[in-house]
């Protein structure tokens, strides 16, 4: 009588128990499988604008490399300016593009954690009371043997389900971490273009300053640096061929450097050339031209060494620094890189400071990479070793 009296309350409740552990199972199918969905519909308006925006900023910058191969007039200047200007506030609106896309993708990753954890809950909580049940019990309950597998085989399976779903909630995690890590990265890349582009700004108002909006003025002062300006111009299509040449680059980071003492406020670049400085035509105070390459790459070395070296031209870098003792070899941290595009003696020539190497990629740190949106700029880029000609070991 008592097996008899027991055996209708635990099929009762396990029947019931099972009902409870189907329903979860299907929301947490549902949850798992229309999430991503939703997240993939919101991404493409801001996929496309992201696209659009790119098309942007190669557009400008090339309207500013055809107008630098132009006759140099004051209308041509501007113009350059102001498509570099433009390229530039095309990279501000991506990267807000993709900050905001990055947000939205956080908020409904964020969200698909929380819904997996709860429909997660739900389950965990039905399948440890149905647990509670022996097999034993089970088996009394089951009307025969076939019913006792059934009811076992379910068993198994939503625990298979919530080891699936507890993956996918790891997943998700990982998936936010690295979402997260990549708008630090954008708004750092914002920063750095804001920077750029107040410097250009400074550029072409110091520009029309100097010029006073007059043609004749601007010739003046153009006559008075053609062959420097033509040399420069003719030094940074070298270097920007090289690096292209070379496989490329990717920036790491533009724009100003903090404790380097010069910068558009005190060291203004206008036509390849440095005003102001220490001397008010454009000297750092020792031998460079403020904002320079081999200013940049003489203070990187004198914060490193306490060695303030005064080597002129970045093409005289070698030289000079094995006649000081120091070895050539291959790239490593610590050594200056120096580029002698041209014919010997020919050209500034380029020269950055190595902060890492990786295989046959280096990252450097410099001034002046490039003679559109990067010249009289900081940068930290990682490029291909070959682009250098000389790797001088200072460390």
């Amino acid at each position: 009588m008592k097996l008899r009296s027991t055996t209708p309350v635990s099929r009762t409740r396990l029947s019931f128990k099972m009902k409870g552990l189907l329903i979860a199972m299907v929301v947490l199918l549902m949850v798992v499988a229309t999430l991503p969905l939703a997240g993939l519909a919101s991404a493409d308006p801001y996929d496309d604008k992201i696209a659009a925006l790119t098309q942007d900023m190669a557009r400008y910058q090339s309207e500013a490399d055809r107008l630098n191969g132009e006759a140099a007039t004051l209308q041509n200047a501007v113009a350059q300016i102001t498509n570099e200007k433009n390229a530039l506030q095309s990279q501000i609106n991506l990267n807000q593009t993709k900050y905001d896309k990055l947000v939205i993708d956080i908020a409904s990753t964020e969200k698909q954690i929380k819904d997996n954890q709860d429909a997660l809950g739900t389950t965990i909580a039905d399948l440890y009371l149905g647990d509670s049940i022996s097999p034993v019990e089970m088996l009394a309950s089951s009307t025969n043997i076939g019913d006792f597998l059934n009811k076992q085989e379910y068993r198994n399976s939503v625990k298979d389900q919530l080891a699936g779903t507890i993956r996918t909630v790891k997943t998700l995690k990982i998936q936010l971490d690295t979402q997260k890590s990549a708008v630090e990265t954008v708004l750092a890349d914002q920063k750095s273009a804001r920077d750029s582009l107040a410097a250009k700004q400074a550029e072409q108002s110091n520009l029309l300053a100097q010029t006073q909006n007059d043609e004749s003025n601007y010739q003046g002062l153009v006559n008075k640096s053609a062959s420097a300006i033509a040399e420069a111009k003719a030094t940074q299509a070298a270097l920007r061929a090289r690096i292209s040449g070379s496989g490329g680059y990717v920036l790491v980071n533009a724009g100003s450097l903090p404790d380097y003492p010069w910068n558009n406020s005190n060291c203004a670049m206008w036509g390849y050339l440095s005003t102001g400085g220490a001397d008010g035509s454009g000297g750092d105070g020792r031998g460079y031209g403020c904002r320079q390459c081999a200013s940049y790459a003489a203070w990187r070395m004198a914060k490193a060494t306490g060695i303030y070296p005064s080597w002129g031209n970045a093409v005289e870098f070698t030289s000079k620094a094995k006649a000081m003792g120091y070895k050539e070899g291959a790239p490593q941290a610590g050594s200056l890189a120096v580029m002698d595009p041209g014919k010997a003696g020919q050209g500034y020539g380029h020269v950055a400071w190595v902060e890492s190497v990786s295989g046959n990629m280096v990252t450097v740190s410099q001034y002046n990479y490039d003679y559109g949106q990067g010249y009289g700029m900081y940068s930290l880029m990682t490029l291909n070793a070959n682009a250098f000609d000389h790797y001088i070991h200072i460390l």
